[in-house]
């Protein structure tokens, strides 16, 4: 499966495009990071690692992820 990295130095969220749902939760909670119209998407440099961490727990498909 197609899996996509995005670090803030400390942590690298895991993106896998096919198992995504769509459901905005991680648009909803960090719009600052996710935008869905930028390029690259996720930005997380623009969020606290702890603010990511939660935020990706709470994704409900499973297609975000941490790797540390």
């Amino acid at each position: 499966m197609e899996t996509h990295e995005y670090s803030n130095g400390e942590i690298t969220i895991l993106w896998k495009p096919q198992a995504c749902i769509h459901s905005a939760v991680c648009v909803s909670m960090l719009p600052q990071v996710y935008d869905p119209r930028a390029r690259p998407w996720i930005r997380p440099a623009n969020a606290s690692t702890l603010e990511l961490i939660e935020q990706v727990a709470k994704c409900p498909s499973g297609a975000l992820s941490i790797k540390q």
